[in-house]
C-alpha cells in the first residue's frame, strides 16, 4: 500500500518554527511522505527570506507558493489571500495530497485551507480553538479555518473544548499539545557559549530579545505603538542591558514597524542589535539561558512565542498592548500596555527579581510536555480514510434537525 501524502502549508519563520516537529515526525513516520509547500515571508527578502533556514534543515520543497502583498494594508491582505488561492489551488493540483495540514491563523494559511477544502482535500488544522481576543484578526480568521477543515490538532483542552462547543464531531478533535515543546524537550537550541560567541553577547549581563508585531484591526497605529517600546529600550540599553530586537510578521503595518526598526538601529545605541530574524535555533537557545539562575534574560513584545514557547523555558516575559489578549498565559508573563515607563519597569522586574525569575523556573508549562509531532504524524497514518465522511459536516444538519 503507498503511503499517504501530506501537503505541510508554511507561510513565515515563526510557523514554520512550531511546525518542524510536525514535518520530522511525518518524515520519520513509516505510513506517510511530507510534500512542504513555502509561501509567504519565507520568499520575501525584506523578512529575510527564510527559505534558506527550512532548506538547511534538510527538508525537500515541494512548491514554492508566491502570495503577493503589495502594499502594507488591509486591502492588500485581501488581495494576497486571494493570490494565495490561486497559487495553492495550483500546488494542490500538482501534488495531489491525502492530507492538507495547516497552522493556526495567519491569512496565507486561511488562503490555503480555502483552496484544499475547495478542492475537497481533507484538511488538517492545526492550534484551532484558541482565542486571543486582541483587537487582531486572528480569531476569526482561526475559527474560520476551523470549520473548513476536517481534522483538528490543538495544543490544549480548552481550546479543544472551544472546538466542541463550535459544533465540531469529537471524533475530528484530539489534544495533543503544542508542537514547539517536542524540540526544546529534545534541548535543539544553541548552548549558552554558542550564542555568546555568534551574538557578541556578554552573559553575565543582562539579555532582551524584543519582537513587536502590528495589531491588524489597528495596523494604522503600528509606528505609534512601537514607539514607547523603543523608549523603554533605549532606557534599557542606558542600563547596560543588552537587546536585540527582530522583525515582525509580514502582516499589515508590519512595514511601519521595519521602517521604526531601520531608524532606531540608524542611531547605533550601543547594547542594542536589529536582526530580521534569529532562526529557531538561536532564538530558543536565548530563551533557554533562563534555566540558568545566573542568567538574566527576558522575551519582550507581542508575538505569541512569548506567551507560548517561554513557558517552557522558565523565561520572564513581557507582553506589550491587547495583540495577544485572552491567550492562555503561564505564570512567567506580564501584560502592560504601550507605556515606555510600564514596559520598563515590567522588562526590570524580569532580569533583577529573583522570586519572579524563581517563580517563572519553577511555573507549570499550560502548553503540554512535548510528542505533539508523533501524536498529529500517527493520526493523519491512522485516521480511516473515508473521503465523504472526512468533507462531511453532519453536524450542521444535525443542528437543523433538532430546530
Amino acid at each position: 500500500m503507498d503511503n499517504r501524502i501530506i501537503a505541510v502549508f508554511t507561510g513565515n519563520r515563526a510557523e514554520y518554527g512550531l511546525q518542524y516537529p510536525i514535518l520530522k515526525a511525518i518524515n520519520e513516520h513509516p505510513q506517510l511522505d511530507y510534500r512542504l509547500i513555502v509561501s509567504g515571508a519565507h520568499l520575501d527578502d525584506s523578512f529575510g527570506r527564510t527559505i534558506e533556514e527550512i532548506r538547511n534543515d534538510g527538508f525537500e520543497i515541494s512548491a514554492e507558493v508566491k502570495i503577493d502583498m503589495a502594499d502594507d494594508t488591509l486591502t492588500s491582505t485581501a488581495q494576497a489571500i486571494g493570490s494565495g488561492v490561486i497559487s495553492m489551488s495550483q500546488a494542490l493540483e500538482q501534488i495531489k495530497p491525502h492530507y492538507l495540514a495547516v497552522y493556526a491563523d495567519r491569512f496565507e494559511g486561511f488562503a490555503a485551507v480555502i483552496a484544499g477544502t475547495q478542492m475537497n482535500v481533507p484538511t488538517a488544522h492545526i492550534e484551532g480553538g484558541d482565542i486571543t481576543e486582541g483587537g487582531a484578526l486572528d480569531d476569526s480568521v482561526r475559527h474560520a479555518m476551523s470549520k473548513l477543515a476536517h481534522l483538528h490538532f490543538t495544543t490544549n483542552q480548552q481550546a479543544s473544548n472551544r472546538l466542541l462547543a463550535m459544533g465540531e464531531e469529537k471524533w475530528r478533535v484530539h489534544t495533543v499539545g503544542f508542537p514547539a515543546i517536542d524540540l526544546i524537550a529534545l534541548g535543539k537550541f544553541a548552548r549558552p557559549e554558542e550564542i555568546s560567541a555568534k551574538l557578541k553577547l556578554d552573559l553575565n549581563r543582562p539579555v532582551v530579545i524584543f519582537t513587536q508585531h502590528s495589531v491588524t484591526t489597528q495596523f494604522d497605529q503600528a509606528e505609534a505603538q512601537l514607539l514607547p517600546s523603543l523608549e523603554a529600550i533605549r532606557k534599557l540599553a542606558n542600563d547596560g542591558v543588552q537587546i536585540i530586537l527582530t522583525y515582525p510578521n509580514n502582516d499589515a503595518g508590519g512595514r511601519k514597524i521595519i521602517d521604526g526598526l531601520k531608524k532606531f538601529a540608524a542611531d547605533r545605541i550601543e547594547n542594542t542589535r536589529v536582526a530580521r530574524s534569529l532562526g529557531r535555533h538561536l532564538y530558543h537557545g536565548l530563551l533557554a539561558l533562563a534555566r540558568h539562575p545566573s542568567i538574566r534574560v527576558a522575551c519582550v513584545g507581542n508575538s505569541s512565542s512569548g506567551i507560548k514557547e517561554t513557558p517552557a523555558f522558565g523565561c520572564p516575559a513581557v507582553n506589550i498592548g491587547s495583540r495577544q489578549k485572552g491567550r492562555l498565559r503561564g505564570v512567567n508573563v506580564i501584560d502592560v500596555d504601550y507605556h515606555s515607563q510600564a514596559i520598563y519597569d515590567a522588562v526590570r522586574r524580569c532580569l533583577l527579581d529573583p522570586s519572579f525569575r524563581q517563580d517563572c523556573r519553577s511555573g507549570e508549562n499550560p502548553y503540554g510536555v512535548g510528542d505533539a509531532g508523533k501524536k498529529i504524524a500517527d493520526c493523519l497514518a491512522s485516521q480511516p480514510y473515508d473521503l465523504p465522511k472526512l468533507l462531511t459536516k453532519l453536524w450542521v444538519w444535525n443542528k437543523l434537525e433538532s430546530i
